[in-house]
């Protein structure tokens, strides 16, 4: 059985709340609930991490080293500013897939650059939640 880390970053904690055109109307828990069921049907055991600190998230990362097999990280503005981020990614050599909710790639141009992401062996960018299950399901495939 696998065992997949999901960590998601700052302001992802207020899906629901935070900018709905953009993120959606559904809720955090919402979310942690559809990760434990795709979770199940792949037979894959999963930890959720949310964190609005970087150091937080890197210590986390740090810590999954020997203990996970993959990484679906979900930075958010992490991903345009933090290098340590990206550096804890590489140190530990965990499998990990990039997600990101809306498409980062069509809004302001700063968010085109994903530190994290260059540390990532996929990327599902604007699926909205289903990209988490996409991230999940490459992993848990991955050889």
């Amino acid at each position: 059985m696998k065992k997949l880390l999901i960590i998601n970053g700052p302001n992802l904690n207020m899906l629901g709340i935070r900018e709905p055109a953009i993120y959606g109307a559904q809720n955090y828990e919402t979310l942690l609930s559809m990760i434990r069921t795709w979770a199940e049907e792949l037979g894959a055991e999963v930890e959720c991490f949310q964190s609005n600190h970087e150091g937080d998230i890197v210590d986390k990362i740090q810590a999954a080293y020997g203990a996970f097999d993959g990484i679906v990280i979900n930075p958010a503005a992490y991903t345009h500013t933090s290098v340590a981020i990206l550096d804890a990614l590489k140190a530990v050599g965990i499998p990990a897939a990039e997600v990101h909710i809306s498409d980062v790639n069509t809004r302001e141009e700063f968010r085109k650059l994903s530190y994290a992401g260059m540390a990532c062996e996929a990327h599902f960018i604007g699926l909205g939640f289903d990209g988490y299950k996409k991230a999940m399901e490459y992993l848990v495939s991955r050889k």
